[in-house]
């Protein structure tokens, strides 16, 4: 027994020393060893009960072993192995209730794992015992806890302050948020988000973080260099989205419930809360990652942050971001979308960029839909799938589609944008084309009507017979969704023509490009307005 314990002393010494020289890996080999002696020792204690000193011997090495499950959780939580850092948690728990150090290290995984309410519980519980020593910074995790965990039940995110600071310091640090979406069949292909009640324009609907993503500084393109960049640039995110289907089977599993591109009417509706962060490991199989299956379901759902129907909000210049979001991952396209998002630090944002009704699906683009048909067309076949939407089917099925490709001919062979304007508006007219199928036409032609209403000659030509540019901005953003483009067009041209900004009307159309996520002069400060200051 006593080389036992100088075995055990020697150990527990090199086992306190890695952890403190960061040495992580070794330091879990070194408490494993020592509490599979602790484990040995103790066992052959239980049968020397009732012998003199027994007891005390006991009562030391079970201190012993329950601060070194503590210390191993701690070493396994710097390495990201969240689920056996939380065992190790809960068994030093199981010995000492009080041990403030692993109520501590509990706490902290269970933020990082988004399950804010039980990470607050482990920090209220160790504020409580009130032990000195290890807590300085529980009022900290404390407060963090309660706005993070107000944000996930709530929605109620604003990001003014760092927008108006110039987007200076880290991004913020924002919660995991499902808002009011459900998964189900779409009509359109295979299965979709959906909303569940009526939104406004600028409602949140998805606030998630990746399961990892990859960033490069790429080359110029034509640079030879360029593919070899990417390349060396998607093996690491894919060997990052490897590393944590190993560690986390529920990563696995919620990654498996994508689409590989194959049999999508044959793919199962997931269950919505599946994908809550609240949802616990346990409720998910165990299997083993498959190299070709991820692959497949990567190339199919991975998504950039400079999409379209993106906005990076603080990002350097230069970069270039690939990512899997996996919920986000469920929208689909359409040349009629009704959502945007906003990339903030590795987070995604997704919100209605106009009204959606109750059961309508969630749909951005994939491309720039401010295009004609024709065009639209050729960028849907590199996505490998043909458009079916409402404005698809309408300007496709339109009697007087000749004349509207003679338009369209007029915008290719680069005709005066004012003449191309002025000729579709009056064929509306004629047609009696009215609402939002006249939206879908003015954003086919957008490129016109934004070269004319950003010039002052062909305004001074042709200003009469063309729409007023928040007219034509409105029914645009009806149709299509808020568009950066659209609004910036609108407010250049008030200011340009000396007309004071309409700021309800100039917000509107930015919540739609924006979110509710922030307050009006940081909308503004976004949207580069340059009007005089106002107090709102």
């Amino acid at each position: 027994m006593e080389g036992i314990n100088e075995e055990m002393q020697h150990l527990r010494f090199k086992a306190s020393e890695l952890l403190l020289r960061e040495e992580w890996n070794d330091s879990i080999n070194a408490y494993s060893q020592f509490i599979s002696l602790c484990h040995q020792h103790l066992s052959d204690s239980d049968t020397l009960k009732g012998e003199s000193g027994a007891a005390d011997q006991t009562s030391k090495l079970t201190k012993s072993l329950c601060l070194a499950f503590s210390n191993r959780a701690e070493a396994q939580y710097r390495l990201r192995d969240f689920s056996g850092a939380l065992v190790d948690c809960d068994r030093a728990l199981e010995i000492d209730s009080t041990h403030c150090k692993s109520l501590i290290c509990k706490g902290r995984i269970l933020l990082d794992l988004d399950r804010y309410s039980k990470s607050l519980d482990c920090f209220r519980r160790a504020l409580e015992l009130q032990i000195s020593g290890g807590c300085e910074n529980l009022h900290g995790f404390l407060d963090r806890c309660k706005k993070l965990e107000f944000q996930s039940r709530t929605g109620a995110f604003d990001l003014s302050d760092w927008v108006l600071n110039g987007f200076h310091g880290k991004s913020p640090e924002l919660a995991e948020y499902v808002g009011p979406v459900q998964i189900k069949r779409s009509e359109n292909c295979g299965r979709g988000l959906f909303a569940t009640k009526d939104l406004e324009a600028g409602t949140l609907l998805i606030m998630t973080k990746p399961v990892a993503i990859g960033r490069a500084i790429l080359p110029e393109p034509g640079d030879d260099s360029g593919d070899c960049a990417r390349m060396v640039m998607w093996k690491d995110f894919v060997n990052k989205i490897l590393d944590a289907a190993k560690r986390c089977r529920k990563t696995l599993q919620l990654i498996y419930a994508l689409s590989t591109g194959e049999d999508e009417e044959g793919l199962e509706v997931p269950d919505l809360n599946l994908f809550r962060p609240e949802t616990e490991e346990s409720c998910f199989s165990e299997e083993k990652p498959d190299m070709g299956r991820i692959l497949k379901i990567l190339d199919v759902n991975s998504l950039t942050e400079d999409g379209t129907c993106a906005k990076t909000l603080g990002k350097k210049s230069g970069f270039y971001g690939v990512g899997l979001w996996i919920l986000a991952s469920f929208v689909n396209h359409s040349c009629n979308p009704n959502a945007r998002r906003l990339h903030i630090g590795d987070h995604m944002a997704i919100h209605a960029s106009r009204d959606v009704k109750a059961g309508e699906e969630i749909t951005f683009a994939y491309f720039d839909v401010l295009e004609p048909l024709k065009k639209r067309r050729e960028l849907s076949k590199t996505w490998g799938f043909y458009c079916k939407c409402k404005r698809c089917r309408f300007e496709k099925e339109i009697s007087y589609s000749e004349e509207l490709r003679e338009i369209e001919m007029g915008l290719e062979n680069e005709s005066e944008m004012g003449e191309i304007v002025v000729r579709l508006e009056e064929r509306m007219r004629r047609w009696m084309v009215k609402g939002k199928e006249k939206g879908f036409l003015r954003a086919s032609f957008w490129e016109a009507f934004s070269g004319v209403l950003k010039s002052e000659r062909l305004m001074r030509r042709w200003g009469r017979r063309v729409p007023a540019a928040e007219m034509v901005a409105e029914s645009v953003a009806e149709a299509v969704g808020g568009d950066e483009r659209v609004v910036k067009v609108v407010v250049d041209t008030w200011k340009k023509g000396g007309v004071v900004v309409d700021m309800e009307r100039a917000m509107r159309l930015g919540r739609g490009v924006y979110g509710k996520m922030m307050r009006k002069k940081a909308i503004r400060a976004l949207l580069e307005l340059g009007i005089c200051e106002q107090s709102y």
